[in-house]
C-alpha cells in the first residue's frame, strides 16, 4: 500500500502509518530499529531497494531523506515536506517513508526525522552518497547509534578515508570495511594452519579502491610487516600474498567470485569470494550496532603513515618504482620493524 502525502508534517504521516497498517492487516509494530537512508533523487531507488531486502533479515521503519535542491531564490525561503509511504509488500517486511524536503527545512532535516523514530528502538544512518566527513557531528549523524559511510562512492577515496580516521567516533563504520569482511576471515584462517614468520605482504587491486587501502592498513596494523599496495585492472579486490620463512601464502581472485588459496607445501583449494550486493553489506552492518574496534584500529593507521614508513623502510624498490605520493593508490606501506610469528600474527588477526 503507498499513500502519497502532499505539503504535509511529521504527525500527518505518523496518522498515514498508522492507517497503512490496519488497512494492510498488520496493526502491531514488529519492527526491531530505524534506519535512516539521507541521499539524493538518483541514488534513492537503489538504496531503497538494498534496504527493503536487508529488511527480510532485520524488520525496520525506513526513512529515506532527499533534500531537493530549490533553483530559485524565492523557493529557498520556502519550506515544503512531501512524503510517501508504504507498507505492506511495497516495504519489503518493514514500512518505509520517502521524504522530500524543500526550502529552508532542508538544513533542519533532523526536525523532521526525529518524530518519526521508532520509539526505545536503535537508530542507524547510512550515506550511500555525499557523506559528511565528520558523521557523528551531523545533525541527523548524531540521532544515531551507528552511522554507515560508503567512501567506494567518493571521488577522492583516499582523502575520505584520512578524514574519517581524524573525525572517527565510536559507532562509525563504511561499507568498504564491510565488503573486505570475507577476507580477512580467509586470511586469519590461512594464518591460523601455519607457524611461520610474516615477512612481506602484497596487496593488489583496482585503483582508487577504498577497500584495498583498509585492507592494507588492517594487514600493517594487525601484522606489523612491510605492505605493498600494488595496482589490477580488478574486478575489486584482486589478490593478497604474504612472504613467510616457510614459503608463500597467497589469496587470489582473478574474476571477482571464485579465489585460490595457495599455501606452501598444501594444495591449492578453490574458495567461493564473490562480490557481494549492498543489501548484504547493509545486512551484516545491522547485525552489530556496537562500536568496531578492529575497523577504528586499522582506519586510525593511516594511509599517509603506510606511505611514510615506506619510504625510511630498508626494503629495496622494485624495478617499477612503485612507491608513489600518499594520495595515489600504488603505493609501498611498511610497518614497524619488529615482526611477529604466525601463530601470534594469526591470534593478532582474529581479534
Amino acid at each position: 500500500m503507498k499513500i502519497d502525502l502532499t505539503d504535509t508534517t511529521a504527525s500527518k504521516i505518523n496518522k498515514a502509518l498508522v492507517r497503512g497498517r490496519r488497512a494492510v492487516g498488520t496493526p502491531a509494530v514488529g519492527m526491531v530499529l530505524t534506519l535512516v537512508i539521507v541521499t539524493d533523487e538518483e541514488n534513492a531507488y537503489d538504496a531503497l531497494k538494498a534496504a527493503n531486502d536487508a529488511s527480510r533479515e532485520h524488520p525496520s521503519r525506513t526513512l529515506v531523506v532527499i533534500k531537493r535542491v530549490s533553483r530559485s531564490a524565492r523557493n529557498r525561503t520556502t519550506s515544503r515536506l512531501d512524503a510517501e509511504v508504504r507498507v505492506g509488500v511495497e516495504a519489503g517486511t518493514g514500512e518505509t517513508v520517502v521524504l522530500r524536503l524543500y526550502g529552508e527545512v532542508v538544513d533542519h532535516a533532523q526536525s523532521v526525522v526525529l518524530p518519526l523514530l521508532l520509539p526505545d528502538a536503535p537508530v542507524v544512518v547510512w550515506w550511500p552518497v555525499n557523506a559528511p566527513l565528520d558523521p557523528a557531528n551531523d545533525p541527523l549523524g548524531a540521532l544515531a547509534q551507528r552511522r554507515v559511510t560508503d567512501t567506494y562512492a567518493a571521488e577522492e577515496p583516499v582523502r575520505e578515508l584520512n578524514a574519517l580516521a581524524q573525525a572517527y567516533t565510536p559507532g562509525d563504520t563504511d561499507l568498504s570495511w564491510t565488503r573486505i569482511t570475507p577476507w580477512r576471515s580467509m586470511l586469519a584462517a590461512a594464518l591460523d594452519q601455519v607457524t611461520c614468520e610474516v615477512d612481506a605482504v602484497e596487496v593488489e587491486g583496482e585503483e582508487f579502491n577504498p577497500s584495498c587501502e583498509l585492507l592494507a592498513m588492517w594487514l600493517a596494523d594487525r601484522l606489523d610487516v612491510p605492505v605493498k599496495r600494488t595496482l589490477s585492472a580488478g574486478p575489486g579486490l584482486t589478490a593478497v600474498r604474504m612472504g613467510t620463512s616457510c614459503g608463500a601464502i597467497a589469496l587470489d581472485r582473478a574474476d571477482g567470485a571464485l579465489a585460490t588459496l595457495s599455501i606452501e607445501g598444501q594444495p591449492d583449494r578453490a574458495v567461493a569470494l564473490k562480490r557481494r550486493e549492498t543489501a548484504e553489506l547493509i545486512a551484516e552492518e545491522l547485525r552489530r550496532l556496537d562500536p568496531d574496534d578492529t575497523y577504528a584500529s586499522a582506519l586510525r593507521y593511516g594511509v599517509d603513515r603506510l606511505t611514510a614508513a615506506a619510504a625510511e623502510s630498508p626494503v629495496e624498490e622494485s624495478a617499477d618504482d612503485d612507491a608513489v605520493p600518499a594520495e595515489a593508490p600504488e603505493q609501498d606501506a611498511a610497518a614497524p620493524a619488529k615482526k611477529a610469528t604466525k601463530k601470534a600474527a594469526a591470534k593478532k588477526a582474529t581479534k
